[in-house]
């Protein structure tokens, strides 16, 4: 259960002040080593935090076992002065932390994960919003490939990309969907690895995010996206699988008190899960011979993850 870490992290980003400053003392009490990098962008400014959670295996202690990447993607954690409180689009870095802050306290308790967990978001209180249809979205102090360079670490061999994604009519379930993974601009067939872990995290049949070509293209094209979820796999050759914070209703991105925290609950621990499952092997994001076949048979789809170009 990550209720507690959950209440945790919401509480701690409830604020107008808050920083990642603070997030990083929190993960220090917790005997991690987190790093935060200020950075001002166009609209302002946030704060990336990133922090590694040792595995008995992991790379850092010398072993081979896979490091997994949790990120919290968001715009903004608020939306200050036009809204006060955290936006729903906060629950991203809400999640991520949960799970950060999880992780640690089964490591005091002595259940160490055997991979690395990467965990990365950014915190910005006070982020622009924008026009969107059909309800306003979360606008960032930052681009999108500033965001990644931050927050996709090279050592990530699969990444789960955490974001609120509410503000559409494509998926009406509340709760939390997964959506199939993404590697080198290919969409390939959803993880059955990870359709067990969330059907058993939750206790009701997985539910899957719809993506198209466009969502996996990089952000300032000129294309529309569902919103930013998959944006990581523009940035990496390693697998991402989008978890998505969902509605039955379209809700804009910087509305508040939108917030489940149950579902948030599940999220981080549907994360946690797939952490200790991927690390020892046991959860696989994609078949790699399929991947291969792919490629041989189609090509690169790597223009994907690039601006492209105009005939």
């Amino acid at each position: 259960m990550t209720l507690k870490q959950t209440i945790e992290a919401y509480e701690l980003l409830d604020s107008a002040t808050v920083s990642g400053e603070a997030v990083a003392a929190a993960l220090r009490e917790r005997g991690l080593q987190p790093e935060v990098i200020p950075v001002q962008g166009d609209q302002g400014s946030t704060d990336f935090v990133s922090v590694v959670v040792p595995g008995t295996a992991g790379k850092q202690a010398g072993g081979e076992a896979p490091t997994l990447g949790i990120i919290g993607r968001l715009g903004g954690i608020g939306a200050r002065p036009t809204a006060i409180g955290l936006v729903s689009d906060a629950d991203g870095a809400i999640t991520a932390i949960a799970c950060a802050l999880k992780l640690a306290d089964m490591a005091r308790a002595g259940d160490r994960l055997s991979g690395d967990v990467i965990v990365a978001t950014h915190i910005c209180p006070n982020a622009p919003t924008q026009p969107h249809d059909p309800v306003p979205f979360m606008g960032s102090p930052v681009d999108i490939a500033t965001m990644n360079r931050y927050e996709v670490h090279p050592e990530m061999d699969a990444i789960l990309s955490i974001d609120t994604t509410r503000g559409n009519w494509v998926i009406n379930r509340r709760g939390f969907a997964i959506s199939p993974t993404v590697k080198e601009g290919y969409i390939l067939q959803v993880s059955p690895d990870l359709l067990r872990i969330m059907s058993v995290v939750t206790g009701r049949p997985p539910v899957v995010l719809p993506i198209t070509t466009q969502d996996i293209t990089p952000y300032g094209n000129g294309i529309p996206h569902l919103n930013s979820i998959m944006q990581p796999a523009t940035a990496t050759d390693a697998p991402v699988v989008g978890v998505a914070l969902t509605a039955e209703i379209p809700v804009p991105g910087c509305a508040t008190g939108a917030s489940q925290i149950a579902d948030i609950e599940m999220a981080a621990r549907f994360c946690v899960e797939v952490a200790k499952a991927f690390g020892r092997d046991e959860c696989a994001f994609y078949d790699a011979e399929v991947f291969e076949r792919l490629v041989a048979l189609y090509g690169s789809m790597k223009r994907l993850q690039t601006m492209g170009g105009e005939a």
